[in-house]
């Protein structure tokens, strides 16, 4: 009956191991992981208040770019 508990435990194991390496490949594949800008943006502002003037640099972005989409000379 021990082997039996082992043997079992061991494959449900496997079978879980199996799924989630099934699962990882699958993001990998999908881009899941690929925030290149990350590290970046957390090097480049290193403090609140940094951050937070990149957000809103960002935003004002944006917005002109949504403004100058908008926009059509007749």
């Amino acid at each position: 009956m021990d082997n039996y508990i082992v043997a079992m435990m061991l494959g449900a194991s496997i079978f879980l191991g199996g799924i989630a390496l099934i699962a990882f490949l699958w993001a990998v594949k999908n881009g899941q992981f690929d925030d290149q800008e990350k590290f970046l943006n957390a090097a480049k502002f290193d403090n609140e208040e940094d951050l937070q003037d990149a957000v809103k640099q960002q935003e004002k972005k944006d917005a002109l770019k949504k403004k100058r989409k908008e926009y059509r000379p007749e």
